[in-house]
């Protein structure tokens, strides 16, 4: 039988998730018995230290006297109550308490067995005795550890000798109970949990393997090279990571952006549709003159083209967003892709006299999509032929600065208005032609900035010193 990627990486997923579970729980469950004892001899500590500070009130010239304590635990012990802890009831004593005098023999048992015998050698009277801290635990049966009893002692002094020993006991049942509830409340959680992240790790499963496929493309691209230059695999690498970010990014506000996208290119089409439904209105009276009737017309014309413009490059557009890398990439010199585009618009600028200047270095290789690269630097040229004044220039400069490759595009028109400086670069926003006093589709500029970033690059606008606007396109250069 053969699993599918997606159903791999979900099974090791599992499994991961399992075994560091089952580990987790099992160090828990293992350490809650511990953890409890501790608590409850902390309390046995103060116990007895406080019966022993009872028993030293009742001292007679230095000796021991215990006949309070019968009737006192006999009292005890026969009390009833119903004291609701959590999930656990308690309703009587178990506390247990033994009295030796100074050479361990037990003067009191408040259970009665252990009445005149000898516990100098048990731990917590050897050590009390001695003015040390002692504790043992000891089972009433032996060979049952469920009938296990802890002890502490406290020793009893007179004028600062020690004269006797008080020993408190408590049943490792008596919150072994708390014990078995922990661990029940413990692993049902554990289960819980086990359940949630293994739906989790399901639809990780489905997310997970598209990365895989990128770290794939990484391993396909760094074969591919002939020689690996430490910063273009950085580069990739960190590609890589954004694009499964903005993917997941993407996953979900995937909604957002879609109805984003619908309203901006509604309200773009509103105006050039409202222009066409009012020339066809007017172009029904029958009555209008030829020449009226022609510039209608050619109205109608113009603003369906737009429109068809505006559907255009908002799919051209889209396409470009949807790509998170670069399919192709190879080494591209700058220098033969500006003499092609420049040459290509020559027939846009030479209607307007616009000339075009060719400056800075001969060439200059950038690595990435030589069709892409094409279309960012063209949409930078025609932008400043068509904000040039007729007659005027385009100065189109590549330059090397400080390991990148940078394309600068300056024309001598009126610049960037102050208040257009941080919407240049958004869907549909457009500045009117100084000639014309139209405007374009917007789309231009959003699709130069995004070309630039999946080049690790960069695009700027801003104004010349001495007039008109430059605009700068950055790639990473590559070592020569």
């Amino acid at each position: 039988m053969s699993f599918s990627k997606r159903s791999r990486v979900f099974i090791v997923i599992l499994l991961i998730y399992t075994a560091g579970t089952a580990f987790l729980l099992y160090r828990v469950l293992a350490d809650l018995d511990p953890r409890y004892r501790e608590s409850a001899e902390e309390s046995l500590v103060e116990t007895s230290q406080l019966l022993a500070t009872l028993v030293e009130q009742d001292l007679r010239g230095g000796e021991i006297d215990v006949s309070r304590l019968k009737p006192l635990f006999d009292s005890l012990y026969a009390r009833r109550f119903d004291a609701r802890i959590f999930d656990v009831t308690k309703d009587r004593v178990e506390l247990r308490m033994l009295v030796t005098d100074r050479g361990g023999r037990v003067l009191f048992d408040s259970w009665g067995r252990a009445t005149g015998a000898d516990h100098s050698r048990w731990n917590e009277v050897y050590l009390a005795l001695r003015g040390q801290y002692g504790a043992r635990t000891t089972a009433d049966v032996p060979g049952e550890l469920n009938t296990s009893v802890m002890y502490v002692a406290a020793p009893v002094r007179a004028n600062g000798a020690v004269v006797g020993v008080v020993s408190v006991g408590k049943p490792t049942q008596a919150f072994g109970r708390f014990v078995e509830e922990a661990r029940r409340k413990t692993l049902y959680v554990g289960v819980l949990s086990a359940v949630g992240v293994a739906l989790l790790a399901l639809m990780m499963s489905i997310w997970v393997v598209r990365p895989l496929g990128l770290l794939t493309d990484f391993a396909r691209y760094v074969r591919s090279q002939r020689r690996l230059h430490p910063a273009s695999l950085a580069r990739m690498a960190v590609g890589i990571v954004r694009e499964g970010f903005e993917e997941m990014r993407d996953a979900l506000a995937g909604r957002s952006y879609v109805a984003d996208y619908v309203q901006t290119l509604t309200h773009e089409l509103k105006s050039p549709l409202s222009a066409i439904r009012g020339a066809s209105e007017l172009l029904q009276d029958g009555d209008m003159p030829a020449a009226e009737r022609r510039r209608f017309l050619d109205n109608i014309a113009r603003e369906t083209g737009r429109i068809q413009e505006v559907v255009d490059r908002m799919m051209e557009l889209t396409l470009l967003e949807t790509r998170r890398s670069l399919a192709h990439v190879r080494p591209v010199a700058l220098g033969p892709l500006l003499e092609e585009v420049l040459a290509g618009a020559q027939a846009a600028a030479a209607p307007r006299g616009v000339s075009i200047v060719r400056e800075g270095l001969a060439d200059v290789r950038v690595e990435g999509d030589r069709f892409l690269l094409r279309r960012a630097i063209s949409n930078l040229v025609d932008n400043a032929i068509a904000f040039s004044p007729e007659g005027g220039s385009v100065h189109v400069e590549l330059m090397a600065i400080d390991g990148e490759a940078v394309v600068r595009v300056r024309d001598h028109g009126p610049g960037v208005p102050h208040y257009a400086r941080e919407k240049v670069f958004e869907k549909f926003y457009s500045l009117a032609r100084p000639d014309t006093g139209k405007r374009s589709t917007g789309l231009g500029l959003s699709f130069v900035r995004h070309i630039a970033t999946l080049h690790h690059g960069g695009i700027t606008l801003e104004n010349h010193a001495e007039g008109g606007a430059v605009a700068a396109f950055s790639l990473p250069r590559l070592p020569s």
